[in-house]
């Protein structure tokens, strides 16, 4: 079998080095043809070792420029690249069959949506994506046939719990709604000043999930539970009343799709990013992640509904989504500044909620119909929930 042709974009973060490691234990069938990260030059250079990618790119010229040396210094054939352009020169080159998009944040957005208009086979980690640029997006992966699957454990979850067959119409698929599980993350049970007396290390220490710093803090705030909403509706084509949210807080069932005839189908695993991972990369045989099997016996699975008065980013999300327009893009952006100045110990956690909430205010009902729009939306809203937590640093 020929190998498939692999770009993973975001390969220092969480998800790549997974990524990485389940290609490492199918020898043969995938082949690494480019590596991207941000700053994280020993990280990179010791998958460039391993793995031997034509190039590997850094968003950073910093870091590109320390890689080069050491690639060089060590006769590796890899062709180092820096900066957007190079982003996107890897993730749509005509060898490329797979493109996992793992990059943190708006950032990942034009080689993704570049990827997609590409045709590529798009394994999506990087929520911004959808959040950012839904219609965009969706209707880029429909005109080029591009292929998409969902990284993220809920959207995983839910694609495969879906009928195999579908293609966006609840109705014919006697789908009636979607349920997205959420751990609760680590506040679950505090009251709401404890919560925002929090600090970034509590922040970060997921109970479940071994996440990248960013995204432990979202699902603090249950932001990563807002955005993850936004997503639903783009890749299932779900009116926002079909897509339910579930506190499950031992992470066992990742999401479950609820029938017209009262049947509930749950995706069920070890949290363990390299399920989905496998799932979406051998799509559509099943293949070895690695993950260690599911043990039920003597377990509890519980259910609780979400607190949105405690944790008010899951109803701005879904405040957003109701608005459309450039509205999630503000939202998303927003939430990435407050997040970077709370893990700077620069503003406390409820600062998050309320500078999204202001910047929402501010510039929701703006255009989204191109590139350049969700882009100035992005733009804008980081200059607003910036100026707004220097009030409250």
């Amino acid at each position: 079998m020929k190998p498939r042709v692999l770009a993973i974009l975001g390969a220092t973060g969480t998800i790549g080095v997974n990524t990485l490691d389940v290609v490492t234990r199918h020898p043969g069938r995938f082949d690494v043809f480019a590596l991207t990260g941000a700053t994280q030059v020993e990280r990179m250079l010791e998958q460039c070792r391993a793995h031997r990618p034509r190039f590997a790119v850094m968003s950073d010229p910093a870091a590109a420029t320390a890689l080069r040396e050491r690639v060089a210094a060590e006769k590796l054939a890899v062709a180092v690249l820096d900066g957007a352009d190079a982003l996107t020169e890897v993730a749509t080159a005509p060898e490329v069959d797979i493109v996992m998009a793992a990059i943190v944040g708006a950032a990942g957005l034009p080689a993704t949506l570049a990827a997609a208009r590409a045709g590529k086979r798009i394994l999506l980690a990087n929520k911004e994506t959808l959040v950012v640029s839904g219609q965009l997006f969706m209707d880029a992966v429909a005109a080029s046939g591009a292929e998409l699957l969902p990284i993220d454990s809920e959207h995983n979850a839910i694609f495969q719990a879906l009928p195999r067959d579908f293609g966006g119409d609840f109705q014919q698929a006697g789908v009636k709604a979607l349920w997205l599980t959420a751990s609760g993350g680590p506040f679950r049970t505090l009251p709401a000043e404890a919560i925002a007396a929090a600090t970034p290390a509590q922040a970060v220490a997921h109970p479940n999930w071994v996440m990248g710093r960013k995204i432990s803090v979202d699902s603090a705030s249950l932001m990563n539970k807002g955005l993850e909403v936004i997503e639903a509706r783009w890749l299932f084509n779900a009116r926002p009343e079909q897509i339910k949210v579930v506190v499950h807080p031992q992470s066992i069932v990742h999401s479950m799709v609820e029938y017209a005839d009262g049947s509930v189908i749950a995706q069920m695993g070890t949290p363990d990013m390299r399920t989905p991972i496998a799932y979406a990369l051998g799509f559509p045989e099943r293949i070895d992640a690695g993950v260690p099997a599911l043990e039920l016996l003597g377990r509890q699975l519980t259910f609780e509904a979400p607190d949105t008065a405690r944790f008010p980013c899951l109803q701005l999300a879904f405040d957003a989504l109701a608005a459309g327009g450039n509205a999630a893009a503000v939202l998303n952006a927003a939430n990435e500044v407050a997040v970077a100045r709370f893990l700077d110990e620069a503003v406390p956690f409820n600062a998050i909620a309320a500078s999204i909430a202001h910047a929402l205010d501010a510039l929701a009902g703006g255009p989204a119909a191109t590139l350049d729009d969700l882009l100035e939306a992005d733009r804008q809203a980081r200059r607003v929930a910036g100026a707004w937590l220097e009030t409250c640093a």
